[in-house]
């Protein structure tokens, strides 16, 4: 199914509804902040789809914490170049969105059972700037971030998508970036993905297709593919936050559904 038919799709199940979406996107290289490609040009278009929210809160893959999670509190988060020799182009790139301190600091609240903390010190990576830039290009719906603990299973991080799920019915977008398959040291510059990287990709959409999340966080089922998949795993826990802030109700719609570079999933969904 294209990209246009879906989002078609997604648009006119959206005007049925006040309730927010919930997002994951795969975010892949830097470079598509800046590059006009399909994954670019598909985060355009999702993002002319989408509702305005009031605020978005962002899981992205590249706040990793250990032993809480942290939520950015701050009234203008900086845009950080989490990443280096790419060209000076994309140092440059700015996303200059305010925060939204006082919707923080409710997640703050929410998660108290989750040891969270509010945080001044971090702001926007790029995981979040490289996909907001072209979903709001204007760069004026607040944003914030909420850290991923790294010390936690799997299940922890849906448990974080449950607790702050009704965000959904308040204004709130909740975004994750990451990605289905993230092996950096299993790169092959134009050449075809990896067996293992299409079995995983599939394997993880079908399990979420049939709502069986704990299958997809169940370290011991998914076995020596999680770990091929994902050397380390922050780049997969954004997916399992959103999905925890899914429900029954929820329609599933697949974008992107390509590897990139051999051993990155550009897979991205929206339960809507």
């Amino acid at each position: 199914m294209s990209i246009a038919h879906d989002l078609q799709s997604l648009k006119d199940s959206l005007k049925a509804s006040d309730r927010l979406p919930v997002v994951f996107l795969g975010h892949g290289s830097p470079m598509n902040a800046i590059e006009d490609n399909d994954y670019s040009r598909s985060w355009a278009e999702l993002g002319r789809t989408l509702p305005r929210p009031q605020a978005i809160l962002v899981v992205s893959a590249h706040w990793m914490t250990r032993g809480t999670t942290l939520v950015n509190v701050s009234r203008m988060p900086k845009t950080i170049h989490d990443f280096y020799g790419f060209p000076q182009e994309l140092f440059a790139q700015q996303y200059p969105a305010p925060g939204a301190p006082d919707t923080a600091q409710e997640v703050v609240s929410l998660l108290a059972s989750h040891h969270a903390e509010g945080d001044e010190t971090w702001g926007l990576d790029h995981g979040a700037w490289s996909v907001l830039k072209w979903l709001y290009p204007d760069a004026d719906v607040p944003v914030f971030q909420l850290s991923i603990d790294m010390t936690k299973d799997l299940a922890h991080h849906l448990e974080i998508g449950r607790a702050i799920a009704d965000l959904r019915n308040r204004g709130v977008l909740i975004l994750g970036s990451g990605n289905v398959v993230h092996n950096l040291g299993a790169l092959r510059w134009g050449g075809k993905p990896h067996d293992w990287a299409i079995e995983f990709d599939r394997h993880f959409a079908d399990m979420l297709g049939n709502r069986n999340l704990a299958a997809v966080a169940d370290r011991t089922a998914l076995g020596p593919l999680l770990q091929v998949a994902h050397p380390s795993l922050d780049h997969y826990l954004p997916s399992l936050t959103v999905a925890g802030a899914s429900d029954d109700k929820d329609q599933l719609t697949f974008m992107n559904e390509s590897i990139d570079i051999g051993s990155v999933s550009m897979r991205s969904f929206v339960f809507h």
